[in-house]
């Protein structure tokens, strides 16, 4: 079990190291757990968090009908949506520890759908 969060540690520091490199553009950070999603943009100067969203936050309508895949796809669309409203139009995403696949993929698809640029 060590052994398992150590490699997942270690590939988060991977990512974070890359993208400090950039350093320039707020990152997009990706949490998943096993039944919900959250995404939010940080300014890693100033420590902030700038814009956050997540599954639970949408509006009860759109959560209910939607699952998985889909679902991140539309928290992506949403975190674009305020992310514009505070003039943030270019971003670093950060994957964190988890492959660029199924919700992390479609939650950065929605993103560049709603306009941020990665």
């Amino acid at each position: 079990m060590i052994n398992k969060l150590k490699r997942k540690l270690n590939r988060e520091r991977r990512t974070r190291v890359k993208i400090a490199r950039v350093g320039k553009y707020p990152r997009l950070s990706v949490y998943r757990s096993n039944k919900h999603i959250f995404a939010q943009i940080i300014d890693d100067s100033k420590g902030n968090t700038l814009v956050a969203v997540s599954d639970k936050s949408l509006a009860k309508g759109k959560k209910e009908t939607l699952r998985g895949v889909a679902l991140s796809e539309t928290v992506g669309i949403a975190l674009a949506e305020k992310a514009k409203a505070k003039k943030i139009s270019k971003v670093t995403f950060d994957r964190g520890s988890y492959k660029y696949h199924g919700r992390v993929k479609a939650l950065a698809e929605g993103a560049r759908k709603g306009g941020l640029n990665f």
